[in-house]
């Protein structure tokens, strides 16, 4: 029979701290169970005496690792689950608004408290000062700045109308959030002209039909499509709001939970977040992936738009993770939602045919990055849109993440290592 004991006596047993034991675990050298009523790490005690034996584990230098325990997201090779639900079911049958009440709050929402993904979302208001704060904010930007570039402006002026910001209880962080994540949407230049189509035949053929609504989806939707939102694409937004909404500890999120770690209010928190994830390794991988794909008019350039890359040296945006080896699921989940939305989209096969040259000369299969990147061009957004949707979206798992973090009450302080010259006194 297997013995079972704490992380203290297996971390003691090793010669290590607990910080490195759960190292070992995210680096599969240990395994653990998880009891159910007080979701305590166990560890199998004769495989900890066995590595003790072994001695620790080498292995090639890589990434520094900082282990953080989380009860949000959990990631597999072959999917991502928020609070133990499927993050791509959740994509597809419920709001981006239910979903980060799950995130923040630990519960999906029922009955009425609940938000359809065709209705107004209640509750998700900024006011009318926080609007005009971050309107002008982001209005004084130089035309052709990036929306990205403008949310990370936003941001700080819509904390600026709020006196209760430090406020970092549950109720007044998930009220915050709200009013965040609206503003962020609402702040945001009008992008079209209020006529016309989203151009090019990009949605295939079909009349256009514009629907009203209140969801983060249908006002984000508005602020980046060149012009009117056609019937059933703000159900394919959510989905890619919701896909995005956490993964576990990238950058951009560890960033966000340092800070919080430190008490910085919620605004801080999601302005740190929009800092990190603009990197061309993180959420700027969009923006990558979309001028990729302007670069090509029909999908016969796909080999040389890819060729082109690979010849400079650079690697393909959007392509590959770190996680997913076998391809990332939201990715194939958008990508799936896309070709049933818009199947004659010009621009979708453009996309196809850029992954189908991807995967000839074996390259890692597209990711969330790319997906978002093909969802901007199907839609005919404006560019920098994949940015955007990522921030948007990612901003309710900053926020899940700083909860955690105001209750845990811990600053992340890691320490380095002194590798400089030494001086004799």
């Amino acid at each position: 029979m297997t013995d079972w004991i704490g992380a203290a006596e297996a971390a003691e047993r090793l010669g290590i701290k607990q910080a490195s034991l759960y190292a070992y675990v995210s680096r599969g050298v240990l395994s653990r169970r998880r009891e159910a009523d007080t979701r305590t790490s166990m560890f199998d005690a004769d495989e900890v005496d066995e590595l003790a034996r072994k001695g620790r584990p080498r292995r090639p230098a890589g990434p520094a690792e900082l282990v953080i325990e989380s009860a949000l997201t959990e990631i597999t090779p072959s999917t991502q689950r928020y609070r133990g639900h499927d993050a791509t079911h959740l994509a597809v049958t419920r709001s981006f608004e239910d979903v980060a009440m799950l995130l923040w709050t630990g519960s999906l929402p029922t009955g009425r408290q609940s938000v359809p993904l065709d209705s107004p979302a209640p509750g998700w208001q900024a006011t009318a000062d926080a609007l005009s704060a971050g309107g002008a904010a982001q209005a004084a930007l130089p035309d052709g700045t990036l929306p990205l570039e403008r949310l990370q402006v936003i941001v700080p002026a819509l904390a600026a109308t709020d006196q209760f910001r430090l406020h970092l209880d549950q109720p007044a962080v998930v009220a915050a959030g709200r009013a965040l994540i609206a503003g962020m949407a609402g702040a945001l230049p009008d992008s079209g002209d209020g006529s016309g189509s989203l151009g090019s035949g990009s949605l295939g053929s079909g009349p256009l039909e514009t629907k009203a609504g209140n969801s983060v989806a249908a006002r984000l939707a508005r602020k980046l499509c060149r012009g009117p939102v056609p019937d059933r694409f703000t159900d394919v937004l959510n989905a890619a709001l919701v896909l995005v909404a956490d993964h576990e500890l990238a950058a951009s999120t560890l960033a966000a939970r340092v800070a919080a770690s430190m008490r910085a209010d919620p605004y801080a928190v999601v302005a740190t977040g929009l800092g990190a994830m603009g990197g061309a390794l993180h959420g700027g991988a969009a923006l990558g992936a979309e001028l990729m794909l302007g670069a090509a008019s029909s999908p016969a350039d796909a080999p040389r738009v890819v060729g082109d890359l690979l010849r400079r040296g650079e690697r393909l945006p959007g392509f590959g993770h770190f996680v997913y080896k076998d391809g990332d699921p939201r990715a194939n989940l958008m990508l799936q939602l896309l070709a049933d939305f818009a199947p004659d989209s010009p621009q979708l096969a453009i996309a196809s045919e850029v992954t189908a040259e991807a995967r000839r000369r074996a390259l890692p299969e597209p990711n969330i990055e790319f997906a978002l990147a093909v969802l901007a061009g199907v839609a005919g957004m404006i560019r920098g849109a994949g940015e955007a949707i990522f921030a948007t979206g990612r901003t309710a798992g900053w926020l899940a993440h700083a909860l955690e973090e105001y209750e845990r009450n811990v600053p992340i302080r890691p320490r380095g290592v002194y590798t400089g010259q030494t001086t004799a006194i």
